[in-house]
């Protein structure tokens, strides 16, 4: 039985790691600061469904701490024999770090320093590490693959990403942490953030949001299904690999109007999108190479754009809206 410090655990990505890694019988330490960057109710939300689909919730110990605090964090490694720390807490959002970037590097450099110097004060417990297919830019090697220098962001966010992936770099190198960098690719399902572009869609079909539609949705993403994310995450959890990054995507972009008509045909209404340019810090295209995932952590994503959807439907019509069956 391990136990996992979990960085990020009352957010999207962290509350369904969260459940994964409890249904596999691991301990599991989350640590939330559970910031306004959305309502924090959405996060409470989140975490007393993880509670409630537990098989054990008594191996789920949730902590109210923030990982700029460095005595917190060094209290907790002190506390508990941490064998994996599975880091997903951060400022995410592209565009919205170009509004505060010292908030971003202070949380997504700044915090990922203090969970590696408390790495190797206890241990050095496995680090997996959440990063962004944002890291690659406008780069023209497509499908986007690992070997790719990832040395021109194009905002703060992935800019503070990709330092913290050289951040544990150098701790591999001088100290031999295993640290292994996942890059996600737009992931999206139950549970996910209200600033994400399905739940934005959603909103503005039922509540009237006003939300943007860059480049008349002529963009593509690489749409990957949380589960599989998970999926992801929790091998590379299991494997000290020394160092590497590692793609997780579902490996098949999609345009963005052709997924926000499968929002609209699931939800039965037309979205009421507003035309804009594509801001200058995005990208056209995103597209992931998954064959090293495959080849190191037996990374095989399942679900269909089309199922995906209709999972975050159903989750949006029953916890957002309060509609169930």
């Amino acid at each position: 039985m391990r136990k996992i410090l979990l960085t990020g655990a009352a957010g999207f990505i962290g509350s369904n790691t969260a459940s994964a890694l409890l249904r596999s019988g691991d301990i599991v330490v989350g640590v939330d600061n559970l910031n306004d960057y959305y309502d924090p109710a959405r996060k409470e939300a989140n975490l007393e469904e993880v509670r409630a689909a537990a098989p054990d919730a008594a191996k789920f110990i949730f902590h109210r701490t923030d990982i700029r605090d460095e005595d917190a964090i060094e209290v907790l490694c002190t506390e508990h024999d941490f064998d994996v720390i599975i880091h997903l807490a951060a400022m995410a959002g592209v565009r919205a770090s170009i509004e505060d970037p010292k908030l971003y590097f202070d949380v997504n450099l700044g915090g990922t320093l203090n969970l590696l110097q408390a790495a190797q004060r206890h241990g050095q417990p496995l680090f997996v590490f959440a990063s962004t297919s944002s890291v690659y830019g406008r780069t023209k090697v497509i499908p986007f693959v690992e070997s790719d220098r990832a040395d021109r962001p194009l905002a703060p966010y992935p800019a503070s990403k990709r330092a913290a992936e050289l951040l544990g770099h150098s701790y591999f190198h001088l100290f031999g942490q295993n640290f292994t960098a996942l890059r996600f690719f737009t992931v999206y399902g139950p549970r996910g953030r209200p600033d994400m572009m399905a739940y934005k869609v959603l909103d503005n079909i039922f509540h009237g949001t006003e939300v943007p539609l860059y480049n008349n949705g002529q963009m593509h993403r690489d749409w990957t299904y949380v589960d599989d994310i998970v999926q992801g995450v929790v091998a590379a959890a299991d494997r000290p690999l020394g160092y590497e990054v590692i793609n997780l995507g579902r490996g098949q972009p999609t345009l963005l109007a052709d997924f926000v008509k499968l929002i609209e045909e699931q939800a039965g209404k037309r979205s009421d999108l507003i035309d804009k340019p594509m801001p200058a810090a995005d990208m056209e295209y995103t597209y992931a190479s998954v064959d090293r995932a495959k080849e190191l952590l037996g990374y095989a994503p399942k679900v269909s754009v089309e199922q995906g959807v209709r999972e975050f439907w159903l989750w949006y019509r029953d916890a957002v809206l309060g509609v169930s069956g």
